[in-house]
């Protein structure tokens, strides 16, 4: 017997519109039919969506930790223990992210990855590992440990896709490095996304990198080049990049912090949200109280405090990570860039799908796809979380 789901009383947010008061049916964790009048399915469970928004499944492109864990304490736990936090946040599906490292600590990493994989059946979705690093500008680390920033290195990264690059989905490096176009070269070998990050380079070196796979930009803005002068000269940087070149994808961090409203705005008005992605980068610390936490590997990682809704470094002169939930980049997104709801859930579920591949299962409420879904409330309260058609989470009354 097939195991249905019924959802009724909702605001189904489709691809183009909103459609008031409408029932949708779920079939083996598959869309089977949306309507704006009531579907015959009586041995379907119920949930009534009271009027609340249904949404596709929030999509985090880009996420290091939460709930007190990190991918890189490279533990099980704590990867399950990640998605779950995230899953009470909307997020449904995730891509777990790295920070520069060794290679044994990077291999290990996507050895718990694949078994945690197997276990995780109540959070939100692994969809494959994001690599950040260890490819960087050093002048550009951020809060990414200087001890492991080095150049592509043939040997390792070979290695490390030989022995998991089939777990890979996307491999964050500065483009301008010796030898990182080789390296984007053999990653599309590994249909692996290449994706410009903690960069110092100029036009000429991100349009020749696009050309060769570069083709998004991580947490736009954050590490990366603007105008510089070389000699008296002016020359264009990654982010004027990003805008110059339209195929470009960015991805923001939608925290309220590490863009202001006129940036959030600006990127809004020229790359749209077809070609903009809403990304937590949240470290170990989100979804819980602030204070002093250690960004990256629990044994080996940076001391960092949180405090004013953000991680810093303890001089605080740098951000040291997100701890952002993905309702809270929709929240700000509404609220601060004062953008359609529509196109911020866009930023946060179609787009990202279309940058990652995985377009024909997930990103929008359309029959044939993955069951998916998100409820809220008009202050992006999240209500339940439903993965592949099972209701995973359920906010207390």
């Amino acid at each position: 017997m097939a195991n249905q789901l019924k959802i009724i009383h909702a605001k189904v947010i489709l691809p183009s519109q909103i459609l008031e008061d409408a029932t949708l049916l779920v079939c083996d964790g598959v869309i089977t039919a949306i309507s704006d009048k009531d579907i015959d399915a009586p041995l379907a469970d119920v949930l009534d969506a009271e009027g609340n928004y249904l949404s596709p499944g929030f999509i985090d492109l880009h996420v290091h930790g939460g709930g007190g864990y990190d991918f890189m304490d490279r533990s099980v736990d704590a990867f399950l223990k990640i998605a779950e936090t995230h899953l009470r946040y909307g997020t449904t599906a995730m891509f777990p992210t790295t920070l520069t490292s060794t290679t044994e600590k990077l291999i290990e990493t996507l050895s718990c990855y694949e078994e945690a994989h197997k276990l995780n059946h109540k959070g939100a979705q692994f969809m494959g590992m994001h690599l950040e690093g260890p490819y960087f500008a050093m002048s550009q680390r951020g809060a990414q440990d200087p001890r492991y920033i080095r150049n592509p290195d043939p040997k390792e990264y070979q290695k490390i896709l030989e022995t998991a690059g089939h777990l890979i989905k996307r491999w964050s490096a500065a483009p301008e490095l010796e030898g990182a176009i080789a390296f984007a070269k053999q990653l599309k070998k590994y249909h692996i996304l290449p994706a410009i990050a903690h960069t110092d380079a100029i036009y000429e070196e991100v349009i020749e990198a696009f050309h060769h796979g570069y083709t998004l930009a991580t947490h736009f803005y954050s590490a990366m080049s603007g105008v510089t002068r070389r000699n008296a000269y002016r020359y264009a940087g990654v982010i004027e990049s990003g805008y110059l070149i339209d195929d470009m994808d960015v991805e923001i961090i939608a925290d309220g912090a590490h863009l202001p409203a006129p940036l959030l705005k600006l990127i809004y008005k020229i790359k749209g949200p077809s070609r903009t992605a809403l990304i937590t980068d949240a470290m170990r610390a989100a979804g819980m109280p602030e204070g002093e936490t250690i960004l990256g590997d629990v044994e080996d990682g940076i001391k960092v405090i949180v405090e004013d809704g953000v991680a810093k470094l303890p001089d605080r002169s740098a951000f040291a990570g997100s701890v952002a939930t993905a309702d809270r980049l929709v929240r700000t997104m509404i609220n601060i860039a004062e953008i359609p709801l529509l196109d911020a859930i866009t930023m946060i579920t179609a787009t990202p799908a279309r940058i990652m591949g995985i377009q024909k299962q997930k990103g929008s409420i359309e029959i044939g796809k993955d069951a998916d879904l998100v409820v809220f409330d008009d202050e992006i309260n999240i209500k339940a979380t439903i993965v592949k058609g099972t209701i995973l989470y359920q906010k207390p009354e």
